[in-house]
């Protein structure tokens, strides 16, 4: 990965408390683990900035190494990478994701 891209992918996650790396946009995911994050983000009414890997190759390929984490979708919130579709629906089953969220001041209901 180039420091461009490493440079621009940080400052995506710096400028927005919670970011999904997914593949499509959230109106029309291109994968069904990219629409359970959604799903799941929605439902929380968490605002969410969302950045559409198949759009752009150095993206695609740099989260990956940013995060050292071989699938796509890959949330974050408030700089700090949570994970993959299993995670956050898990996550979201036990609570954790709803206290992560409070614990880091993200409103939720904001939608």
């Amino acid at each position: 990965m180039s420091n461009a891209t490493a440079d621009r992918i940080a400052g995506i996650i710096s400028q927005n408390d919670v970011v999904l790396f997914m593949k499509g946009i959230p109106a029309a995911p291109q994968c069904g683990f990219s629409g359970a994050v959604v799903q799941i983000l929605g439902r929380l009414e968490v605002p969410f900035h969302s950045v559409d890997v198949l759009a752009d190759y150095d993206i695609r390929e740099g989260i990956k190494a940013y995060t050292n984490w071989p699938t796509i979708p890959q949330l974050f919130i408030k700089g700090e990478f949570v994970g993959g579709a299993d995670i956050v629906r898990e996550m979201a089953q036990t609570g954790e994701l709803t206290a992560m969220l409070g614990e880091k001041g993200v409103p939720l209901g904001a939608l």
